[in-house]
């Protein structure tokens, strides 16, 4: 236990300037849950969701994972989505990657890493079918930063695919999905104007009808 006595120690002081700013915060926030927000970002340790966006506890409902992926097969993520979007009934869901991404650049190489090269195959496609596209960036940190941008704009897609997100908008659930990205080098967090608000936005084949 001695290993975490700096961590309860934060916290201490943590929680007692939030009380001493709020006496009554923490008695708010025990009451209800009611955040407008979904993040759905990387695990990376230097990207923590609610600091970025000046957000606190209660704000901001996230979901992290290797790389900020959407898979159809994830029920974890799924999940996530599902209850933010039909429980909690948030207004905006918020992929957001970063630049110098290492599970992005782990896509980009030939290494063998072990389970995560399965989770990573998505990117791997992603990189392969845009291959000359980034082939034109000229160093090797710009091609991996613009295959974080790319990667967001995929998940933008999956996350606006999802059955979760279509029923929303077919209730007339307002209900946006947002791509962005995060520098860690400056700390700043982008838009990458690839917002989608309705199914009109999605092509054709991916839109589907309400449920009969």
């Amino acid at each position: 236990m001695s290993d975490l006595k700096q961590l309860f120690d934060n916290n201490e002081r943590w929680a007692e300037a939030i009380k001493e700013e709020d006496p009554q915060f923490f008695a708010k926030l025990a009451k209800q849950q009611a955040p407008e927000y979904l993040w759905i970002g990387c695990s990376d340790a230097r990207v923590p969701a609610n600091e970025i966006v000046g957000l606190l506890p209660g704000d901001l409902f996230v979901h992290r994972n290797v790389a900020n992926v959407v898979l159809h097969t994830d029920l974890n993520c799924l999940s996530v989505v599902q209850y933010a979007v039909d429980v909690l009934k948030v207004k905006h869901i918020l992929v957001t990657g970063h630049y110098g991404c290492g599970g992005v650049r782990a896509a980009m190489r030939d290494d063998q890493l072990g389970l995560i090269d399965g989770w990573l195959r998505t990117i791997r496609d992603l990189y392969y079918e845009q291959r000359e596209h980034i082939a034109q960036f000229p160093t090797e940190e710009q091609k991996v930063d613009r295959l974080c941008e790319l990667n967001v704009i995929q998940q933008v897609a999956n996350v606006s695919h999802t059955t979760i997100v279509q029923n929303a908008w077919h209730r007339g659930q307002s209900l946006s999905v947002h791509g962005c990205i995060y520098g860690i080098k400056d700390g700043r967090w982008k838009d990458l104007n690839v917002t989608v608000a309705g199914l009109e936005q999605l092509p054709p084949q991916y839109r589907l009808r309400p449920q009969a």
